[in-house]
């Protein structure tokens, strides 16, 4: 199924299909890039989305934010539903399995984009997925976007490091995850890293998406341009 939204001076498009997984199909979709400030630059998003079991999906706001961050930039990219979501095959398998599913992703976007430096996002659960499939990829990600990420209950870094530069984004009202432990932990990583704090945003940044989109564009436009 394919779309054409005026949005802006452009037309964004997207396409949605259905990709092999480890453990079956996986619903996909991908955005092609606006007319943004990086649009010269060979790059692609694959962005992870919230709790599969608490309602997580491709269509979460923050995850559609983070998609219309790197249009606005001049940047593709791809959403997919994890195993056990929307039309995608298998069940939820604790964020061990998800990660297969990203590196299938991942896979895909590289044949699309063989030359793209790759840039992985998620939110909440999605975030540890992106975080674990870092270390699998090493020196081919250039950036790794870690939004509410719920250090105390998944994986993350290795001894302090990632591979690449690190943006971590937290609401200080999270009512889901240790917004301390979160501030405190990344203070630990030795390498480069950003932490964008919204004293008033929850969980789900209601009334803050906005800003969201903009001081995280702001931040890539510094890392990339």
């Amino acid at each position: 199924m394919k779309s054409e939204v005026k949005i802006g001076p452009f037309v964004e498009r997207e396409a949605k299909f259905m990709l092999a997984g480890p453990v079956g199909a996986l619903e996909v979709v991908a955005a092609s890039a606006g007319a943004g400030a990086l649009a010269d630059e060979p790059l692609v998003a694959v962005i992870c989305h919230p709790h599969p079991l608490h309602g997580g999906s491709m269509d979460n706001k923050v995850v559609t934010t983070l998609v219309r961050t790197y249009r606005d930039l001049g940047i593709p990219s791809i959403r997919f539903n994890f195993r056990g979501v929307g039309a995608s095959e298998g069940v939820f398998d604790n964020a061990v399995g998800e990660v297969d599913d990203l590196m299938a992703v991942v896979s895909w976007a590289r044949q699309c984009y063989p030359q793209a430096g790759l840039l992985l996002a998620g939110f909440s659960f999605g975030s540890s997925v992106a975080a674990q499939a870092s270390h699998r990829l090493g020196g081919e990600l250039e950036h790794l976007v870690l939004v509410a990420p719920p250090v105390e209950r998944y994986s993350y870094d290795l001894g302090g490091v990632f591979p690449c530069p690190v943006a971590v984004i937290i609401g200080d009202q999270d009512e889901l995850v240790d917004v301390p432990g979160v501030v405190a932990w990344v203070d630990t990583l030795r390498v480069e890293k950003r932490l964008l704090r919204y004293p008033e945003a929850t969980h789900f940044f209601h009334g803050s998406l906005g800003l969201v989109k903009q001081d995280l564009a702001e931040l890539l436009l510094q890392e990339f341009e």
